[in-house]
């Protein structure tokens, strides 16, 4: 065998690694969002009978001080953090490349207020942005979904504009204005294949940062509404029962929270390296 089949043979194994684990990672995901989905308020209703009990084959996440089916509510935070990362991180890339094609192609004046804005945004703590927004926009599932999207978009619109600039001088794009081709016609045929892939993987990687921004503005108080099973809100409300023993309340719904948020960032990596055409053939 030569050392090129060998190294193609290789590279395929590695591809087909890469998918798998695209595939798996996406499939958790679906199965956990759906199970979230499905579970409705009566799995994890008040239960005086069956409170404090730790984790057990009826209740594999145990109960709290109500009698609440910890595992019920876990899946139904889970869900509820991946409906606000799926919205915010789609609001927020929606914004990161309108924001950055414009900043790029519409002249120095818009790329001059594009850029401040961006600097703007990175200048004040994350966090204390994200709660102002959130409180003024009235806190609850709206206020967070609002917070977490429009906070999230600079990083990405640097990207996308430092890709469609650095395209821009790109010979063929020349030739194409050279042979009469217009804004609109470059843009579909050369710019916009070249940075749809930096919007899909930025898309999925924001995830991750979303879900994360979402548990802690809930768990410190400024989120989703307390009568809500959020991950946030469960952790916070598990604190004061540490002590006592019940480690499982906040022991579970929190490795939960972090396995989902690796599991997004696997997704992310994974379909980078597919995405792109150096890695995808090594």
């Amino acid at each position: 065998m030569s050392d090129y089949t060998a190294s193609r043979r290789a590279g395929f194994s590695r591809r087909l690694l890469t998918l798998g684990l695209f595939i798996f990672a996406l499939l958790v995901l679906a199965a956990v969002f759906v199970a979230g989905i499905l579970t409705v308020p009566a799995d994890y209703d008040v239960n005086f009978q069956a409170k404090n009990l730790p984790p057990g084959i009826a209740h594999p996440f145990g109960t709290d001080w109500l009698g609440r089916d910890m595992l019920a509510r876990t899946l139904k935070g889970l869900s509820t953090s991946i409906t606000v990362g799926i919205s915010a991180s789609v609001v927020s890339t929606i914004m990161a490349m309108i924001l950055g094609v414009a900043a790029a192609t519409l002249g120095q004046k818009v790329d001059t207020v594009v850029t401040w804005f961006v600097d703007l945004f990175l200048s004040i703590p994350h966090m204390i942005l994200l709660i102002l927004i959130s409180i003024a926009v009235g806190k609850g599932f709206t206020g967070v979904l609002i917070g977490v999207a429009i906070t999230h978009w600079t990083s990405l619109t640097r990207v996308i504009r430092a890709e469609v600039l650095t395209l821009r001088s790109e010979p063929y794009i020349t030739a194409a204005r050279a042979l009469g081709k217009g804004p609109l016609w470059i843009g579909c045929k050369h710019l916009l294949p070249h940075v749809l892939p930096q919007f899909i993987v930025g898309l999925i990687l924001l995830f991750p940062h979303a879900i994360l921004h979402e548990a802690a503005i809930t768990f410190l108080g400024f989120g989703l509404s307390p009568e809500q099973p959020a991950i946030g809100i469960i952790l916070s409300e598990s604190m004061q029962y540490l002590t006592a023993g019940m480690w499982y309340l906040a022991f579970f719904p929190g490795l939960c929270l972090l396995l989902v948020v690796m599991l997004f960032d696997a997704l992310g990596e994974n379909l980078r390296i597919l995405l792109n055409p150096v890695t995808s053939q090594t």
